[in-house]
């Protein structure tokens, strides 16, 4: 006999683990099919484990710059096998962490991939074969993405390696290519150079972060190269011959075909969806470019079945599918939520300097006819950066001059992932730049700069 459920969600990772876990709280049972290990990607091969990496290189960095601080330390080392070990320990924790929450809410974990049979049912193949159905009257998918695969980049695990590899990498090696310079790329480059590694980016597009701001992407490439990072940008890696000891990696330039050898390539140029063998087809959910087509409350082109996270139109983010796997449950069981501002999303890269940002660009706001009014503020004339030895960066505002309207934040500096916050509640708010400046940020501190930019914008700044 086929388990019956309320609600079955295909998938445990950031989206799926946090709609059953509200999916309970509102009273519904609740069944979660997943694959591999709770928590998905994000919490096992992705956001945790890789922010526990780059502390381990920003303690190193810290180590090797001692002497600036005052402090006297001995020769300075480490054990790679360590450095990786920590970081999956902290993964596992991370993952029993989300075991002990299914359990304190009475969700079901179902081991196994989950296939849609029809509206309702799910046909769930076990590791060893066998099949078992599970039956709801609500189904969520949320099944995630994976590394893309670039023509020229065959992933072999070896010496062409995506994230998942990136981070169990058994010997730190020597020289190391990173094509793609998001979030994933960049976190990797400046983990692996803080390490020791030789790094060379090259990003396809004319400039590094092509998402940022064209102002932090500057700041950025400077900082790295501050750092030993070479950067190439508006750059194509054509071809990876992998014949020999190493790679020999072909990189099409403006100024022709150059040659790089190194020990690994890491492809970091994006991610792409996981919809094989769902069942989408068979039943006729609407899919569009790779996303699943949603209505604002996450249902597909079939009633009963909805789908959150990476799979759907928006930001491939963890804080993006949470949000949406509330909002579709909090829908189901009748609490008529407000639909997700993707206008209001921050996003966060994690190596050192770190870059938060939301809302528009300074361009973009230019582009969409607004009269901007822009403000920024250097880390260099704050105390506490200062202090802390963390003068590199910036926090840049925009507002909309007729209005006051904050249309977009943009940080790159120590610590600007945690200050980035205060930006996206202050504009769910409706909160003008005057607000900001009026309400009083203790000092000294980071995120005093938010108020210094705001200031900046309106001709008030003192500290500049």
């Amino acid at each position: 006999m086929a388990l019956q459920y309320d609600l079955v969600v295909i998938g445990s990772g950031p989206g799926g683990y946090v709609a059953a876990i509200r999916a309970s709280q509102l009273g519904l049972k609740v069944g979660v099919v997943e694959r591999e290990s709770l928590g998905g990607i994000c919490l096992n091969w992705g956001c945790i484990p890789t922010k526990a990496l780059l502390k381990t290189a920003q303690v190193y960095e810290y180590l090797q710059h001692a002497q600036e601080y005052g402090l006297k330390v001995g020769e300075t080392g480490f054990d790679f096998e360590a450095v990786i070990k920590r970081s999956r320990g902290v993964a596992d924790g991370m993952s029993k962490g989300i075991n002990f929450l299914f359990k304190k809410n009475k969700i079901d974990t179902v081991a196994g991939v989950g296939k849609l049979l029809a509206p309702g049912k799910v046909e769930v193949t076990k590791a060893d074969g066998s099949k078992e159905t599970v039956e709801a009257k609500h189904i969520i998918l949320a099944t995630g993405a994976r590394s893309r695969e670039l023509p020229a980049l065959p992933i072999d695990g070896q010496k062409i390696i995506g994230y998942r590899q990136a981070m169990v990498l058994p010997t730190l090696p020597k020289k190391m290519v990173v094509v793609g310079s998001g979030a994933i790329g960049v976190e990797f480059a400046y983990f692996y150079r803080t390490m020791g590694t030789e790094v060379t980016v090259v990003e396809y597009l004319p400039r590094i972060v092509p998402v940022e701001d064209e102002e932090v992407s500057r700041q950025m490439e400077k900082s790295f190269k501050k750092i030993g990072i070479e950067v190439m940008t508006s750059a194509e890696v054509t071809k990876v011959d992998t014949s020999g000891a190493g790679c020999n990696v072909t990189i099409k330039t403006a100024k022709g075909d150059q040659q790089i050898a190194c020990d690994v390539v890491l492809s970091a140029a994006g991610v792409v969806t996981n919809l094989e063998n769902l069942g989408l087809e068979e039943l006729g959910i609407k899919v569009e470019k790779g996303r699943v087509i949603v209505d604002d409350y996450y249902q597909t082109s079939v009633p009963g079945i909805y789908a959150i996270g990476d799979i759907v139109p928006g930001p491939a983010l963890a804080h993006v599918a949470s949000a949406e796997g509330i909002i579709c449950v909090e829908q189901i069981t009748g609490h008529h939520p407000e639909p997700l501002n993707y206008q209001n999303i921050p996003g966060c890269t994690y190596a050192q300097p770190e870059i938060a940002s939301v809302g528009l660009t300074e361009k973009e706001a230019r582009d969409k006819g607004f009269d901007v009014l822009v403000g920024k503020f250097p880390f260099s004339a704050s105390g506490k950066a200062s202090a802390a030895g963390a003068k590199d960066g910036f926090v840049k505002v925009i507002f909309d001059k007729k209005y006051g309207e904050w249309l977009g934040a943009h940080m790159i500096g120590s610590n600007v992932t945690e200050m980035i916050a205060e930006v996206v509640v202050a504009r769910k708010l409706e909160t003008t730049g005057h607000e900001i400046i009026k309400a009083v940020h203790p000092h000294p501190t980071m995120s005093e700069a938010v108020m210094e930019a705001a200031a900046a914008a309106y001709g008030e700044v003192i500290h500049l």
